[in-house]
């Protein structure tokens, strides 16, 4: 909270950070446990680990991480796929689904495509589940000439950044919502991401900047050097 207050121009202790969290009964939420969602247990042919957590990316559009998660409503399940720029962990592509198929984590990497245009040789970087192992999705990396990396089987830590964006997107805003239809939650989930998330969420790795904002600040940084 200290060096969020810093970054968006005041300037506190922690020790005031404290006293104004305390009077105006702002307290950190905790976050809820939710089980996985991979199934490995297929005989789909998988990628090398071509990432083995370096996370740290020089440049946008070099490695790509996805996975998928899923989120309750009164009309049943609703998947979501997304895709991170490890560069600015912005997310650049992102799909829902009632069904969690290789088409829905496609799409999610089709829409990247359509708004960041990578070069051939991107990495794309997930974990084992069978719709990264599908025929679907392999034929759309190699079509593009990308790179495909997986985790290790049954390794979280492989494929952190995307599970930190889950975590966030819970904590802060799924596990306090009550979504009666999917629609309701597709709704919330696209404002969290391209409004707030993206747009004006502060995160630490990023010196306490938004994906868009550390995007544009290196686009200048670099015009002047």
């Amino acid at each position: 909270m200290k060096k969020a207050l810093a970054a968006l121009g005041y300037p506190v202790s922690r020790n005031k950070a404290r006293n104004l969290m305390r009077e105006a009964r702002v307290t950190a939420r905790t976050k809820k446990r939710f089980k996985a969602t991979t199934n490995s247990n297929h005989k789909q042919p998988v990628f090398k680990n071509r990432v083995n957590r370096e996370f740290d990316v020089e440049k946008k559009n070099q490695v790509y991480v996805s996975d998928i998660t899923y989120i309750w409503t009164q009309e049943g399940w609703l998947y979501l796929a997304v895709v991170i720029d490890l560069y600015s962990r912005k997310v650049v592509g992102w799909s829902m689904s009632s069904r969690m198929k290789a088409r829905m984590v496609c799409d999610a990497l089709k829409m990247a495509m359509w708004q960041r245009c990578p070069e051939a040789g991107l990495i794309h970087h997930s974990d084992r589940g069978v719709q990264y192992a599908s025929r679907e999705f392999r034929q759309l990396l190699e079509t593009n000439d990308f790179k495909g990396s997986m985790s290790r089987k049954g390794d979280c830590w492989d494929n952190a950044v995307a599970e930190s964006f889950f975590g966030s997107l819970k904590q802060e805003r799924v596990q306090w919502r009550n979504y009666q239809t999917r629609y309701e939650a597709q709704q919330d989930i696209l404002e969290y991401i391209s409004m707030f998330y993206n747009s004006q969420r502060l995160h630490s790795y990023l010196n306490y900047q938004s994906p868009n904002q550390y995007e544009k600040e290196m686009t200048v940084l670099k015009k002047v050097a």
